[in-house]
């Protein structure tokens, strides 16, 4: 008999098909716990567990609306649905319509009573935690050696700070030797002296997948561990008995790392800035000073007697040229004053008048000027001044006009 060769989605197809088509499971009522809740758009996406086996579930929006609890991790309830099988990864389901409480499930049980009990022995009290290094040369990271946590941890420890020493241990961190795998790797690493920290994570998972941080030796172990911890178990919305003992709590592996190392990159940039800082305090001594001196310098150049004698010399010389030309101002004045008045006589003088033919007739002495008739008489000597000379005469007839 030759079989026919199907692809993937025609086997999921008719697996589905098959399921669809049972009358058992078209209206089925499950019992179980619920893990893993969240809401994906509005429609609400959990996890059925019981001590053996898990199951998907999914409730649509047109049931979501009719639900009137708050289900919550941990509670154990009866889903009312029908199994179907979802073709992409071939996995069944539950279609849930119907959610009804039956009480607290068996795991969330348990871990509130581990809880309540180690909280009143005091391994939650605050006052116990040991404090985390603020600089530490070399960290252990307890988890799987194959989960994305393990490398997230390790590439932000690098670069936060490049020389940093990192040991993995790794452990199993679900099922149920995982909790003594967790256990022994704590103390294990307790027995070294190098190491200053200790990181103990997973990554994501389901309520019951976290459970060996749930377990009373993993909590004691932490609380004993005289390297400090930091838990970093799931996302920020999960918890674990680990996290409440741990020394501090990361919400996940890669806050952990954060939180473990500060990043270098801070370190040199307040090593740039408290340079900056120094040689600008620098340069303003060195500024300061040199004002000083310089005012020094001019202090002792003001009482230097060779600075001052020439100092003096120069005024001297500053006076001299201002004596001379005050002297050479007031010369100039008077000799401008002298030629006006020069001018003034050539102006009144009658030799002037001469040059323009008139004669000038003084007494036979040639002293006295003869300016009216009646001082001369007949035969009297006289003198006549012309422009280019004088002539001596003898009055011949004096004759005066009548007024």
């Amino acid at each position: 008999m030759l079989l026919k060769t199907l692809t993937v989605k025609q086997v999921n197809d008719y697996l589905k098909s098959i399921v669809g088509s049972d009358i058992i499971l078209k209206h089925i009522m499950i019992k179980g716990e619920i893990s893993n809740l969240h809401f994906r758009g509005q429609a609400l996406y959990f996890t059925l567990v019981d001590e053996y086996s898990s199951l998907k579930c999914v409730m649509f929006e047109e049931y979501v609306n009719d639900l009137n609890i708050d289900v919550k991790n941990g509670m154990s309830v009866i889903a009312t649905g029908r199994i179907s099988v979802y073709e992409k990864s071939g996995a069944f389901e539950l279609l849930v319509s119907k959610i009804d409480v039956e009480g607290a499930g068996a795991l969330f049980l348990s871990f509130e009573k581990l809880k309540q009990k180690l909280r009143n022995e005091g391994l939650f009290d605050s006052g116990k935690k040991k404090p985390i290094p603020k600089n530490p040369n070399k960290i252990g990271v307890i988890t799987s050696p194959t989960g994305a946590a393990i490398h997230d941890i390790i590439n932000i420890l690098r670069r936060r700070k490049p020389s940093i020493d990192i040991l993995v241990v790794p452990i199993l961190v679900q099922g149920s030797s995982a909790s003594l795998e967790i256990e022994e790797a704590i103390k294990r690493v307790n027995r070294r002296n190098d190491v200053d920290l200790i990181i103990l994570g997973r990554g994501g998972g389901s309520f019951e997948d976290f459970y060996p941080f749930n377990e009373e030796r993993v909590a004691r172990a932490i609380y004993n561990s005289r390297i400090p911890i930091i838990s970093a178990v799931g996302h920020e919305t999960d918890f674990t008995i680990a996290d409440f003992v741990a020394d501090l709590r990361a919400p996940t592996p890669s806050a952990a790392a954060e939180l473990a190392v500060t990043d270098v990159n801070i370190y040199n940039e307040k090593i740039e800035n408290y340079k900056r800082s120094l040689y600008h305090y620098a340069m303003s001594i060195i500024i300061n000073k040199r004002h000083h001196l310089n005012s020094l310098k001019k202090s002792i150049m003001s009482k230097n007697p060779i600075v001052k004698n020439q100092q003096l010399k120069i005024r001297l010389n500053s006076l001299n040229r201002i004596m001379e030309d005050s002297i050479y101002s007031v010369i100039n004045n008077k000799k401008f004053k002298y030629i006006s008045l020069i001018d003034k006589l050539n102006t009144l003088s009658p030799l002037n008048v001469l040059k323009r033919g008139y004669t000038l007739t003084m007494d036979k002495d040639n002293v006295r000027p003869i300016t009216k008739v009646e001082n001369l008489s007949a035969n009297d000597k006289i003198y006549v001044l012309f422009e280019d000379g004088e002539a001596k005469c003898t009055v011949n007839e004096v004759r005066i006009y009548e007024r």
